[in-house]
């Protein structure tokens, strides 16, 4: 077995990613803290066909030097804006038939291995602080709370990880 050169994925050039039909997943980012992790999350949401995201309250936003040293061109691609309040997009969002899920772990949370998108739905997936989570009001707010399984002694995962574990979850149930 040989790896690819990169000349061989057949990626989507950027005007060609602009055009092709984006999943209808939104991904909202509620004042996180480090501008690597926005990166990470720009570059999983161009390599899944993400339709937007929304960087709320403290979150930086491009361009800035750490946000482009994870994305690697990625905020090019993936339509974004900035939201200072997070639960004004929430409502915003809700008008627009959008479901929004909140990640976190609360009570009566549906288990991410779960959860079942409906199709001709979009979910707007929101990802909380490094430290503090998704504010307690956009969890009250949301239309259901997803929550990442984990079996180890630590609590949580870091935000770009866990964006990567449900965008791909999300994805493939919403791609068979």
């Amino acid at each position: 077995m040989r790896k690819l050169k990169n000349s061989e994925l057949d990626r989507l050039s950027v005007d060609d990613f602009k055009l092709v039909k984006k999943t209808p997943i939104i991904i909202v980012l509620d004042n996180i803290r480090s501008l690597n992790n926005i990166g990470s999350v720009f570059r999983t949401s161009d390599a899944f066909l993400i339709k937007k995201i929304y960087l709320c309250g403290i979150t930086a936003k491009p361009p800035h030097k750490d946000i482009h040293k994870t994305a690697l061109g990625s905020t090019d691609t993936v339509d974004w804006e900035y939201i200072e309040n997070t639960m004004d997009l929430v409502k915003t969002l809700q008008a627009e038939k959008i479901k929004v899920c909140a990640i976190e772990q609360a009570e009566n949370a549906t288990i991410l291995n779960n959860f079942k998108p409906e199709a001709d739905t979009t979910y707007a997936l929101v990802f909380g602080n490094e430290v503090k989570g998704v504010d307690q009001n956009v969890v009250s707010a949301s239309d259901t709370v997803i929550e990442i399984p984990q079996f180890g002694t630590k609590h949580s995962l870091n935000i770009s990880v866990s964006c990567g574990v449900v965008v791909w979850d999300v994805f493939s149930k919403l791609n068979n």
